[in-house]
């Protein structure tokens, strides 16, 4: 977030925002917690201020583990009220939120948590009532799904308890509550309006992919032989809300002389592959090669402004901005077109096959090259009536209202009981996002975003003694799972497009990680349900799930 640092740096040094550049590099992924302006940052602008010097700050491991914000921390009181059929009736909910030392974005991320409280569910009654709570622990800060994840996963827990409760395949009770296709776009009792969604497609998608049904059978035939190593089946639906009060961005294109295409963006990619994309839309419209366009961004001296890339917003804001500026200089190089060539604009037509240009259509050979219309944009003498001199357009894009992905995860896993180890055999994710834009690059969102759904439930946890003092402060302590300890993800996805802009699509970045967690938790308890566990809390470590198990067999 280049420009919401820079306010961060003019406020604290008092200068204008003329005298102060932020260029955002390659900072590996943001995941939330780098978004924003650290305390330290402003230090670093001030002390080279006074010692009209450069300065330089670089944490350690440990220091970074410390003071970056941490994420979740919420504690969950849930009650759900059904009939005997399965049909929810209410839910109540009592969250705690941690906010760490100093209140921030902590205290926001609760009331998100209730928005989605509803889930994909047809719940016609909420009472959700939350607490902050300051403690003295480091700072609580948006992680990767904000809020959303803690939703889902309280939700989903308490589906599976109450399909034991009802003795209940908990497929079958998610089943009979998703809201249908039908109903949107959906208002929920706690605020959210859900624009568009086919929930039990992507659960059927889900639940075909991974062969739920022999899954069951295998589960069965492993207790009756009193197999040590329990199978478990996770389900998690999920919906989430994307672009939430970011909903307005900039984007820009124009051609030059050479038939080069600069494209300019307000988003600030970390990993995600705007380039790619950006350059995929204008590629498409204009029908000049990739390698053609370059894509400018994370630069407040070259960029006029930006929100940044968070909340999952930025193909479907973003990508429409600079989709918007794609669609007013093809209509501006087809009048030009039409005036240089004698013919009617309606006619004209943009080829790319024998010479990226814009000609009549039927006529390939009447194509005016790109950079031959941009050179003719300059020359005021050459242009029709009423058109601006220059091939380029600057855009914004306002979606007014967020969108809402959704989809289903399934998680298979095996429990040692004789070690509680648990082993994550198989994960699939149908995730919802409208249309793709790229697929690669939407892969490796989900991909990602598994990772660390599934990280939370079973590995990773920030830990405090009781005097405060942290005691996860080295990734020998804070435990961070490689690919070794994760399966190959199998993944796929329903489309159903989202009205709410050109491209029709909706965020992916953290969909991966708000359907995992409650997936895999519920994997877990499913395996030691046959023992008569109904919960443990999170991560399912080795040490909590042998405690379990020796709990329910004594």
């Amino acid at each position: 977030g280049a420009f919401a640092s820079r306010s961060a740096l003019c406020k604290a040094t008092g200068l204008s925002k003329e005298q102060v550049r932020v260029i955002t590099p390659a900072v590996g992924g943001g995941f939330g917690a780098k978004m924003g302006a650290y305390p330290e940052q402003s230090m670093i602008a001030v002390l080279a201020l006074r010692l009209q010097r450069p300065v330089r700050y670089a944490e350690t491991r440990s220091e970074n583990l410390l003071a970056m914000t941490h994420g979740r921390a919420q504690v969950h009181d849930v009650e759900i009220g059904a009939t005997k059929d399965g049909k929810i009736v209410g839910l109540k909910v009592h969250a705690i939120q941690d906010t760490g030392a100093y209140p921030g974005m902590g205290v926001f991320l609760v009331f998100l948590t209730r928005q989605m409280a509803c889930g994909v569910y047809e719940i016609p009654k909420v009472r959700f009532v939350s607490d902050c709570v300051v403690t003295n622990t480091t700072s609580i800060g948006a992680y990767r799904g904000a809020g959303r994840p803690e939703a889902s996963e309280l939700l989903e827990r308490i589906m599976d308890m109450l399909a034991v409760e009802l003795k209940m395949d908990p497929v079958e009770l998610r089943r009979r509550n998703l809201i249908p296709p039908e109903a949107f776009p959906h208002q929920t009792v706690t605020g959210a309006s859900y624009d568009v969604g086919d929930y039990g497609a992507a659960l059927d998608e889900a639940l075909r992919i991974a062969g739920y049904d022999d899954l069951r059978k295998e589960q069965a035939a492993r207790r009756e032989r009193g197999d040590t190593r329990l199978l478990g089946i996770g389900v998690s639906t999920y919906v989430e809300v994307t672009a939430g009060g970011m909903t307005s961005e900039i984007g820009s294109v124009e051609v030059h002389t050479d038939g080069t295409v600069t494209v300019k963006t307000g988003t600030s990619p970390h990993g995600q592959g705007h380039e790619t994309a950006w350059s995929q839309i204008v590629a498409d419209q204009l029908g000049v090669p990739m390698e053609a366009i370059t894509v400018i961004h994370s630069d407040t001296a070259l960029v006029a402004s930006g929100m940044g890339t968070g909340g999952s917003r930025s193909a479907q804001i973003g990508g429409s901005a600079v989709f918007k500026a794609g669609e007013t200089v093809v209509a501006k190089a087809k009048l030009l077109a039409a005036h240089l060539l004698e013919a009617a604009p309606e006619d004209m037509v943009v080829f790319e096959d024998v010479k990226p240009g814009v000609g009549v259509a039927g006529v390939p050979t009447s194509a005016i090259g790109w950079a031959e219309l941009a050179t003719a944009a300059a020359d005021p003498s050459k242009l029709p009536e009423g058109m601006e001199p220059g091939l380029s357009s600057d855009e914004t894009f306002d979606q007014g209202v967020a969108s809402y992905p959704f989809g289903a995860h399934i998680a298979v896993v095996e429990v040692d009981m004789d070690t509680g180890k648990v082993e994550l055999m198989r994960h699939i994710a149908v995730d919802d996002c409208g249309r793709i834009l790229n697929p690669m690059l939407a892969e490796g969102q989900v991909h990602g975003g598994i990772a660390q759904g599934a990280a939370q439930a079973l590995f990773e946890g920030v830990e405090y003694d009781e005097d405060g003092n942290p005691v996860t402060a080295s990734l020998i302590d804070y435990k961070v799972p490689s690919a070794a300890e994760l399966p190959s993800f199998e993944t796929a996805h329903t489309i159903t497009p989202t009205p709410l802009n050109p491209l029709g699509a909706k965020g992916i970045g953290e969909s991966g990680t708000i359907g995992s967690t409650p997936a895999v938790h519920n994997a877990v308890i499913d395996a030691l349900s046959g023992l008569g566990v109904k919960h443990i809390d999170m991560p399912l470590t080795p040490e909590r799930v042998w405690r379990a198990i020796s709990d329910a067999t004594r």
